[in-house]
């Protein structure tokens, strides 16, 4: 037989390496179209600088030469060297500049340098015969030189004497450009200075704010069945409201395994001894009719002894659920009252009474409610003997702590319940210590269930009565509806 292969998990793919990674690389596109743009701009601030200097000393050239005067004839110039003289040695070129006067074709009269521009021995455009070729065809241009680009313009002017006068401006547009690249390596060095910060910062921060997801991973690492406890830490962020999620879902995990083991543990707490009596009756049983009709009664009871308390586990099972209680707007209480009335008298020989039926309407589970009332109700019979009186009462009323209520009562004439274990008759598997002196039959489940009723309802249940003369359980459903206008009514007495 081949061995089975087993697929290789994928490695996951870290968070906070992806994280980082996204950050940079957006960082990176970013400056390095701010980078771009900045360089372009410069770059283009230079070029339109460079035109707009040739093209204005162009332009004060064609100016003076048309409304300048010669300063020692007082008259308009006469020879174009004079002009060209005359305008020269009062411009002051800029720093990067060259200004050229021409006379005919004869070859420079005179030139002025900026501070930046070429001297002679790095540059001598009087010799650059292209140069002399482009300005012979065309009034503006772009040229190449060994100092660099050179931006030029060039006016004619017409003189008197019939010489034309020949006005070459250029500017050299490599200082400018030296000082474009040297900004832009500043700018690159800050970007990947920035890029490599933004790097170190975003990797603390992208650690610090997936640390819940961390820790959350190492949590679901060490749950198990038999620990639960196991809980996050949280922050004050907003990555942190995932450690508190992953906490409310252990939280209710275990519960729900809680709930689980206690429903194992009283099952098995509690079906143990109806097995054990079914188990010996029945190895005992013979072959006589009088032993088997025993043994069958005995049987029974105990198969119905078992029928009820997995009934009652199932409910108490179910207190913990979020719809255990479902409650509905507008029940009619007085309805209720005689429904649970007609139930309850149904369930033993005795003088059962209705003193009070509340007028209104309650937010309530009636089918719960119901419930509640026939577990008390039952509790009363068990205290009790034939004959004897159980009173079933409702009203609206103001209880202490809870404020306004509907109250249900079941009032019996048993021996009533010592003061000490009214708080412990609640709890499961608890029976009260009997004052007439006799134990009585349950699984000491109904009155939680009661209880559970009461908590889901966010009311309550008070017993009440006088030790040796009976006992007064309550259940209390809060209620903020308005009753004060209703009267409870009062129902003659009847009995079964």
């Amino acid at each position: 037989m081949s061995a089975e292969v087993v697929p290789r998990r994928r490695r996951p793919r870290l968070s906070r390496e992806t994280i980082v990674a996204w950050i940079v690389l957006i960082l990176f596109v970013t400056l390095l179209s701010v980078v771009i743009v900045v360089h372009e701009t410069l770059h283009l601030t230079v070029t339109e600088r460079a035109n707009a200097d040739v093209t204005q000393e162009v332009q004060e050239f064609r100016a003076f030469s048309r409304d300048g005067v010669d300063p020692k004839t007082s008259r308009p110039f006469t020879s174009a060297e004079r002009l060209l003289q005359s305008y020269l040695s009062r411009q002051q070129p800029g720093a990067d500049e060259m200004l050229v006067g021409y006379v005919g074709t004869e070859g420079a009269v005179t030139i002025s340098r900026g501070a930046e521009a070429p001297t002679a021995q790095e540059y001598d455009l009087t010799r650059d015969q292209e140069l002399l070729e482009q300005t012979a065809r065309s009034s503006s241009g772009i040229h190449e030189t060994p100092a660099g680009e050179m931006r030029w313009a060039r006016a004619i002017v017409d003189v008197a004497d019939g010489e034309d006068a020949v006005f070459l401006v250029t500017s050299f547009t490599g200082p400018a450009m030296v000082e474009v690249d040297r900004s832009t390596r500043m700018l690159v060095i800050a970007s990947v200075s920035a890029l490599l910060f933004a790097g170190v910062v975003s990797w603390i921060v992208a650690g610090r704010l997936l640390r819940p997801v961390r820790l959350v991973h190492a949590a679901a690492e060490e749950i198990t069945e038999q620990d639960l406890t196991r809980r996050i830490d949280v922050g004050h962020d907003d990555v942190s409201g995932l450690a508190s999620t992953f906490n409310r879902m252990l939280d209710r995990l275990e519960e729900a395994f809680r709930t689980e083991q206690r429903f194992v543990d009283d099952a098995g707490h509690e079906l143990r001894t109806p097995i054990t009596v079914i188990r010996g009756h029945l190895e005992l049983m013979d072959d006589d009719p009088a032993s088997r009709a025993v043994t069958m009664r005995v049987v029974t009871q105990e198969l119905d002894r078992m029928s009820r308390i997995v009934t009652d586990l199932i409910a108490l099972a179910k207190a913990d659920r979020p719809d255990f209680i479902r409650p509905v707007e507008g029940v009619d209480v007085s309805m209720l009252t005689v429904a649970l009335e007609a139930k309850i008298s149904a369930l033993a020989d005795r003088r059962w009474r209705v003193d009070l039926i509340a007028e209104g309407e309650a937010r309530l589970d009636a089918d719960r409610v119901t419930q509640a009332v026939l577990q008390l109700a039952q509790n009363a019979v068990q205290h009790t003997a034939d004959g004897d009186a159980i009173t079933l009462t409702s009203q609206f009323t103001d209880d202490p702590e809870l404020g306004p209520c509907l109250a249900i009562s079941i009032t019996d004439t048993g021996p009533g319940v010592d003061a000490a274990d009214r708080e412990r008759i609640f709890q499961r598997f608890t029976h009260g210590e009997p004052l007439d002196g006799r134990r009585h039959s349950g699984a000491g489940l109904g009155l939680a269930i009661v209880s559970a009723i009461a908590d889901g309802h966010d009311g309550g249940v008070r017993v009440g009565g006088v030790p040796g003369e009976g006992a007064v359980f309550t259940l209390l459903i809060p209620d903020e509806q308005d009753h004060s206008s209703q009267d409870d009514l009062a129902p003659s007495t009847s009995e079964d």
